[in-house]
């Protein structure tokens, strides 16, 4: 699998931070200080770039406002992906929570996470065991200065619980819905490093535009992701809205949401049913990405009534592994993106073509 790790953020943080607007509220440059452009040692270091009178700043979220009134230089993090950002950023968490899904060597690393900690060396973080919860022992053992949570399922008293900690960056309005983007700027603002959080996203940017541009054919592809199938009950057909990160990655990637989709995404849903007999809703769907092999695409075909969607009809199908790095990493996070993305363009555009063909 390939790596290519953010390596030219130092010289992008210098150039004056792009303003992106916020899929889920308000941008958080409206509710603290435009932070300064770091210099390149600064993304190297887990110091702030911003001045200690620039402080404080207050982030609003889901759960009211959080004021960081210093920069902070312990940085801890947990639920999924939250690591990413410092680690993108040249800083070492104190403590992030382990890989509990996707980790090939049962190191508690997503291979992206192990490769970007030993490039950066030093001390290797805390691993915090989420499998029954938030380990708040062990978070408050690491003694933060600021707890990073932007993607995450939070509940209030889990909120109010690391508060007592340090101050917490939550999620900006929904459980587990939180943009990739979102993620690096709310991350980023509460380290203090809202400028270098801009840079990174503008970079992850030119490299989705780079990988894509490889494929033009690809571009509007209407796409669907089929959440884990019940081989054993092919009653319903089962998916992702785009309200879901992995669906809406597909936004990014230049494809098109079917109208099935769409419909149950403005309904504000993470997903969707539709009965095996009313499979012509999908007819529109070109191209199908879903957890399974092989053999999950021949049952789909010998299906009197799923084989009758054109992209199981013509073989569009990407199945990834949801128990290994590739599957995992179709969830787009901050380090995820760019360790998976080649592959997963490839993935998508040699299936699309078949689609082509097929018609």
């Amino acid at each position: 699998m390939r790596s290519s790790p953010i390596t030219t953020l130092a010289t992008a943080a210098t150039a004056a931070a792009t303003i992106f607007a916020l899929a889920a509220c308000g941008t958080p440059s409206d509710t603290a200080p435009t932070t300064p452009a770091a210099s390149p040692t600064d993304t190297a270091s887990p110091a702030s770039p911003v001045a200690a009178d620039d402080y404080p700043i207050t982030i609003n979220h889901a759960f009211g406002t959080t004021t960081i009134t210093a920069a902070p230089e312990r940085v801890a993090t947990v639920a999924w992906a939250n690591h990413e950002v410092p680690l993108a950023l040249g800083v070492v968490p104190v403590g992030m929570a382990a890989a509990n899904f996707g980790d090939d060597d049962g190191d508690g690393l997503l291979p992206w996470v192990e490769e970007r900690l030993a490039e950066l060396g030093g001390e290797m973080p805390v691993l915090f065991d989420e499998t029954d919860g938030i380990d708040f022992e062990g978070v408050a053992n690491t003694n933060p200065d600021v707890i990073l949570a932007a993607y995450s399922g939070l509940t209030q008293e889990d909120y109010a619980l690391l508060s007592e900690i340090a101050p917490v960056v939550p999620y900006p309005e929904a459980a587990w819905s939180t943009s990739w983007r979102d993620v690096i700027k709310y991350n980023a603002l509460g380290m203090g490093r809202q400028a270098d959080g801009d840079a990174l996203i503008t970079e992850i940017e030119a490299q989705i535009a780079a990988a894509v541009a490889q494929y033009p054919g690809l571009a509007g592809t209407t796409t669907m992701f089929v959440t884990h199938v019940d081989t054993t009950d092919l009653s319903v057909v089962n998916f992702y809205t785009a309200n879901d990160t992995r669906a809406a990655f597909f936004e990014d990637l230049g494809l098109v949401t079917p109208t099935a989709v769409a419909e149950a995404s403005a309904a504000g849903e993470f997903s969707g049913s539709v009965s095996a007999e009313q499979v012509d809703q999908f007819d529109d769907v070109e191209l199908i990405v879903t957890y399974g092999d092989q053999a999950l695409v021949d049952t789909l075909k010998a299906d009197p009534l799923l084989s009758q969607m054109p992209a199981i009809a013509s073989n569009a199908v990407v199945f990834l592994d949801g128990s290994g790095p590739l599957g995992t990493a179709a969830n787009p996070t901050p380090l995820a993106i760019t360790w998976v993305l080649e592959d997963y363009v490839a993935m998508l555009a040699k299936a699309a073509g078949a689609a082509g063909q097929a018609g």
